[in-house]
C-alpha cells in the first residue's frame, strides 16, 4: 500500500448550512446587492405568473411606503436616500412591464388570467366589461402622471438644486462668520458644514432623479402602444382569434399591466413632488398644513362664507355647499380660540419675562436683583455708536449689515495676521455722543475716538491734498490725513478725480483695525494663551510639557507672545515660538531676553513681512555712532541693565530718526531700522513713542537668504 502525502492536500468541500445562507442574506449590503440583481433577472429570465403577482404586490406596497415616508419625515434631508430609492423602484417597475409583456404576448390567448390574477382583477375593476372606458381611463392616469406630477416636480427639483448650490457659498460664509465671532464652537459649525453639503447633494441627486420618473411615464406609454398592437397581431394572425376577441383579451390585459404600474409610478411621483416642495418647511406635512391653514382664522370664515353663498345659486345641489360651509366654518371658529389662547400665553410668558412696573395693576412681585457682581464684569471689546450712526447696523433684506459683516472679516484678518482670535465686539448705542461719534473702549477704556457721516462718502487725495469739492472738511480718523465728507450725489466726479472714497462703515473698520493692531497685546489674556496651547497638534503636545511649568509658567508665556505681539509679530507659529522658549528659558531668564531669542528663530517670518515690492528687505542702519552711544549708556549688570542716557541726547537720535525715515520716504521705501542684538529692545523703545509701526531688527534676526537692500544710515 503506498501512501499519498497529505501535505498539499485540498480541504474537502464543505456545503454551506441553511443557517449561513440566511446569516449572510440578513446582512443589508448583501441583501441590497441580491435584490438589485433580482432587477436584473427579471429582465432577462421569463417569470412565471405566480410570481409576477407577488413582485406587482411588492412594487404596489413599496410605493406606498415612499409616499408615507415623504409624507412623515420632518425636513427632506431625512430622506437623503430617496434618489437611490426611486432608481430602484422605476428599475422594479420596469422588469415588471418586460415581464408581463412576455407573458401578454406569449400566453394572452389562453385568457384574462394569462399574466397573472393582479392584473386581470385591475383590467376588470377598471374595465368593466367595456374595454374604451378602461383605455380611457388609463390614458387620463397617464397624462396626469406625466403631465401634471411629473413634470412639476421634476422643475421643482431643478430650481431647488440651482438655488442651494447658488446659496451654498454664502450659507458656508455665514458658517464660518459665526464661527469666528464665537457664536458657534467647532462641532456644530462641522455638522452644519456636512448638513449645508447634504442638502446641495440631495436636491442636485433630486434634479437627475426627477428624470426616471419622467422616463418612466415615457416608457410606460410605448410599452402600452406595444402591449395592444403586437397582441392584435399574435392573436389574429398565429393564434386564430377574431379581432373582437384578440381585442378584448389583450386590451383588457394591456390596461390591466398598465394601470399596476402606473398607479405606483403616480404614487412615487406623487411623492417625490412632495419631498421636493417640502425644502422650506420643517416638520410632517400635516402639522405643516395644519399650522398654516389654521394660523388665519379669518381666511377660514371668508372661505366658509363664499361656500354658502354657492349653495343658494339656482341649481347648484345645496346639501354638499351648505356641509362643507358648516365645516370649513366649524373650524374657523375652532381655530380663532385656539388663537385667541396663544396670544394671551404669548402676552403672560413677555409679561413674565420683563420687569414690571411697581405698583402697577396686576403686577407681579418685585423681581429679583441682579447680582453686584454682575456689574464687576467689563467688555474686553467695545463700538459705542452715536444715535445718528444706528443705521449702520441695520439689517438688511438679507438679514445683515455692511458693518457688522465688516468687524467679523476683520476678526478672521487678524487671526490670520497675528496668529489668535480676538474677542467679539460688542456694538451699542450711546446717547450721550453726538450723533456723529463713535468710540472704541477696549476694557472699558477709550482707545479710539472718530466722527463720520451715515449717509455720505469720505473721499481722500492719494497725495494727501485738502479736497476742494463741497463737503465736510475734516481730518480721517485712522492716519490723520485731510479728508472731505459729500454727498453720494459727487460720487461719480469724485471718481473722475481719482480721489479715494471711503464708505463710513469702512472708515469705522479701518479705524478698529489700526486700534486692535496697536493694543493686539492686552487682549491676549492668560485664557486664551490656554486655549492656544491646548490647541496644539497632539505630536507638539510633548513640547508643551517639557517647558510649562518645569521652565516657564502659563503666564511667562503669555508675557513672551504678548513681548513680540506689541511689535506686531505674528505668533501663528506658535510651535517654533515654543522651541525657542525651550532653548533659552530657565530659572532667573527674564522675559525681554528670551522674546529677543524667539525673534531670532522667527528671522525668517520677520523678514518675509517686511519685504519690499522688489522682493529686497531695505534697510536704514544705526551708524556706529549712536551704536556705542547706547552701548556706553547701558548700566546694570546681566539682566537688571537698562538705558541711562541724556535726554539731549535722546532728542538727537529722535531728530536723527525722523530725518532717515523722512529721506526714505521721499525714495518710495519704508526701511527697517537695523541695530546690534544688545541695544535693539533699547532703541525699539524709544522709537515707538514718536514712530510706532518702526520696525526694528537686529542683526541676528536677519535671514541669511534674504536680499538686503541698505537705503540709508542714521
Amino acid at each position: 500500500m503506498v501512501d499519498l502525502p497529505t501535505g498539499n492536500a485540498r480541504p474537502a468541500f464543505k456545503v454551506p448550512s441553511v443557517g449561513t445562507v440566511l446569516d449572510t442574506l440578513r446582512s443589508g449590503d448583501i441583501a441590497l446587492a441580491a435584490g438589485v440583481m433580482g432587477l436584473i433577472v427579471i429582465l432577462i429570465v421569463p417569470m412565471p405568473a405566480l410570481l409576477v403577482d407577488g413582485l406587482l404586490a411588492i412594487s404596489i406596497v413599496f410605493s406606498v411606503m415612499i409616499l408615507m415616508t415623504a409624507l412623515f419625515i420632518q425636513k427632506p434631508l431625512e430622506f437623503s436616500s430617496f434618489p437611490t430609492v426611486l432608481l430602484i423602484a422605476t428599475m422594479l417597475r420596469l422588469g415588471l412591464n418586460l415581464a408581463t409583456t412576455r407573458l401578454i404576448l406569449s400566453e394572452g390567448h389562453t385568457g384574462h388570467s394569462a399574466a397573472g390574477h393582479v392584473i386581470e382583477a385591475f383590467g376588470n375593476f377598471i374595465t368593466r366589461g367595456n374595454f374604451i372606458i378602461g383605455t380611457v381611463i388609463f390614458i387620463i392616469l397617464v397624462i396626469v402622471n406625466f403631465i401634471v406630477i411629473t413634470k412639476g416636480s421634476g422643475r421643482i427639483a431643478e430650481v431647488a438644486a440651482r438655488f442651494s448650490l447658488d446659496a451654498m457659498p454664502g450659507k458656508q460664509m455665514a458658517i464660518d462668520a459665526d464661527l469666528s465671532a464665537g457664536l458657534i464652537d467647532e462641532d456644530t459649525a462641522k455638522k452644519r458644514r456636512a448638513e449645508l453639503e447634504g442638502e446641495s447633494a440631495f436636491f442636485g441627486n433630486m434634479d437627475g432623479a426627477s428624470k426616471f420618473v419622467r422616463g418612466d411615464a415615457i416608457a410606460g406609454l410605448i410599452i402600452t402602444f406595444i402591449n395592444i398592437s403586437a397582441g392584435m397581431l399574435i392573436g389574429i394572425m398565429q393564434q386564430g382569434l377574431s379581432f373582437q376577441e384578440a381585442g378584448n383579451v389583450y386590451t383588457l390585459l394591456t390596461i390591466g399591466d398598465g394601470l399596476v404600474s402606473q398607479i405606483p409610478a403616480l404614487i412615487v411621483s406623487t411623492a417625490a413632488g412632495i419631498l421636493v416642495s417640502k425644502s422650506g418647511v420643517q416638520g410632517s406635512a400635516d402639522k405643516a398644513l395644519s399650522a398654516q391653514f389654521t394660523g388665519y382664522p379669518r381666511a377660514l370664515g371668508m372661505s366658509s362664507a363664499v361656500m354658502g353663498a354657492l349653495a343658494f345659486l339656482p341649481g347648484m345641489p345645496m346639501i354638499p355647499f351648505l356641509a362643507l360651509a358648516g365645516g370649513v366654518g366649524y373650524v374657523a371658529w375652532r381655530a380663532a380660540g385656539t388663537k385667541q389662547v396663544r396670544d394671551a400665553k404669548a402676552t403672560l410668558d413677555q409679561i413674565a419675562k420683563s420687569p414690571a412696573q411697581p405698583g402697577a395693576p396686576g403686577a407681579p412681585g418685585p423681581a429679583a436683583e441682579a447680582p453686584i457682581t454682575d456689574s464687576l464684569k467689563i467688555d474686553e471689546l467695545k463700538l459705542e455708536l452715536g444715535y445718528g450712526l444706528l443705521g449702520l447696523v441695520k439689517e438688511d433684506e438679507n438679514g445683515s449689515d455692511r458693518l457688522t459683516e465688516q468687524i467679523k472679516a476683520l476678526r478672521r484678518q487678524l487671526a490670520i495676521e497675528l496668529g489668535f482670535v480676538m474677542p467679539p465686539v460688542r456694538i451699542l448705542d450711546n446717547m450721550q455722543l453726538e450723533p456723529n461719534v463713535y468710540k472704541v473702549r477696549i476694557k472699558e477704556v477709550e482707545a479710539g475716538i472718530g466722527e463720520v457721516y451715515a449717509n455720505q462718502l469720505m473721499v481722500m487725495d492719494p497725495y494727501g491734498n485738502q479736497i476742494d469739492l463741497p463737503g465736510t472738511h475734516t481730518t480721517e480718523p485712522t492716519f490723520g490725513l485731510p479728508a472731505t465728507w459729500i454727498e453720494p450725489a459727487l460720487r461719480d466726479e469724485a471718481e473722475l478725480r481719482g480721489l479715494s472714497i471711503i464708505d463710513p462703515s469702512t472708515v469705522i473698520s479701518t479705524h478698529l483695525t489700526e486700534v486692535l493692531k496697536a493694543n493686539v497685546a492686552d487682549l491676549l489674556s492668560y485664557a486664551n494663551v490656554q486655549s492656544l496651547l491646548s490647541g496644539l497638534p497632539k505630536e507638539q503636545q510633548k513640547l508643551v510639557e517639557d517647558i510649562v511649568p518645569g521652565l516657564i509658567t502659563v503666564s511667562g508665556v503669555q508675557r513672551v507672545l504678548q513681548a513680540l505681539l506689541n511689535e506686531r509679530i505674528s505668533i501663528r507659529d506658535l510651535s517654533t515660538i515654543l522651541e525657542g522658549i525651550a532653548e533659552v528659558a530657565g530659572p532667573g531668564r527674564s522675559v525681554q531676553t528670551i522674546a529677543e531669542h524667539v525673534r531670532s528663530r522667527l528671522a525668517r517670518q520677520l523678514c518675509a513681512a517686511n519685504l519690499g515690492p522688489d522682493g529686497n528687505l531695505p534697510l536704514l542702519t544705526l551708524g556706529p555712532q549712536w551704536e556705542r552711544d547706547f552701548a556706553e549708556a547701558m548700566v546694570g549688570d546681566g539682566e537688571n541693565r537698562h538705558l541711562a542716557m541724556a535726554p539731549s541726547r535722546l532728542q538727537q537720535f529722535i531728530g536723527a530718526i525722523q530725518s532717515a525715515y523722512e529721506r526714505a520716504a521721499q525714495l518710495g521705501e519704508l526701511p527697517v531700522l537695523i541695530t546690534s542684538p544688545a541695544i535693539r529692545p533699547h532703541v525699539r523703545s524709544i522709537i515707538e513713542r514718536f514712530r510706532p509701526q518702526t520696525v526694528v531688527m537686529s542683526q541676528n534676526e536677519v535671514h541669511p537668504r534674504i536680499r538686503l537692500k541698505t537705503v540709508g544710515s542714521v
